[in-house]
């Protein structure tokens, strides 16, 4: 008679708060429930890893904790072996340094993965600096891109922004960006430089913060006001003006 096949475990995906506010401020208390039953984590940074879970289970035993790194350090060989847990019937946790795993996050690799083998994904509620970015802006949130990080080069950043400034017009398509915040500076002045005064930008940024701040208005209107986001995360969205 053959064996009782080995049930898989599941593949939970984590989200993390995208700022210091208190986990569950964000996150939801069914999170909890779910990281106190996992000792196994596929996680973008150990040490943020430990200490969001620190966080949410002040008396979780660290020591048991078994932690596997996916960064762009991260070998093929080493990403293959990641789900052996799942393969071998225990749960793991994917956790992202902020937000939600898999949207801007490595973790899509091992989502990708876990489909591949069978394995069951589940996605737990959490904050989306995207999202919450795209809700609070005023645009098109039906039709809409993440376009992710345009050209570190000048000339073909300008490029860019005409191109999707271009798509949004002709498509009514929301586009939608981050970029790494010591270069916030740089890439809102070359949107000043590049788009039109009449296409609609807006600039969110440290979401979920008490420096909050969320500001939609057109070109033109952006280029009266002195504005400094230096070092802050932010998300950038453009709208084809009318």
């Amino acid at each position: 008679m053959e064996g009782k096949k080995l049930r898989k475990g599941i593949l939970h995906l984590i989200p993390t708060p995208i700022g210091n506010s208190s986990p569950f401020q964000v996150i939801p208390i069914s999170v909890k429930k779910e990281v106190t039953s996992l000792t196994n984590f596929i996680v973008e940074s150990e040490r943020s890893a430990r200490r969001f879970i620190k966080k949410i289970i002040p008396n979780k035993n660290q020591d048991e904790l078994n932690i596997f790194l996916l960064n762009k350090f991260t070998t093929k060989s080493e990403l293959g072996s990641y789900l052996d847990p799942c393969l071998n019937g225990l749960s793991m946790g994917l956790l992202s340094d902020a937000g939600c795993p898999g949207i801007a996050d490595p973790g899509a690799l091992i989502v990708s993965k876990a489909h591949e083998s069978e394995i069951i994904v589940k996605p737990h509620v959490g904050p989306s600096s995207i999202i919450l970015a795209l809700m609070s802006s005023g645009m098109n949130g039906q039709n809409f891109s993440f376009n992710g990080y345009l050209s570190i080069e000048r000339k073909q950043r300008l490029k860019d922004f005409k191109k999707f400034e271009q798509i949004a017009i002709n498509r009514n398509q929301t586009q939608i960006f981050i970029e790494t915040p010591y270069r916030n500076d740089s890439f809102f002045f070359d949107a000043l430089k590049a788009l039109k005064n009449n296409t609609r930008f807006c600039i969110a940024c440290d979401l979920n913060l008490d420096s909050e701040y969320i500001k939609t208005q057109t070109i033109w209107e952006w280029k009266k006001v002195k504005t400094n986001l230096n070092k802050r995360p932010c998300i950038f969205i453009i709208e084809g003006g009318s």
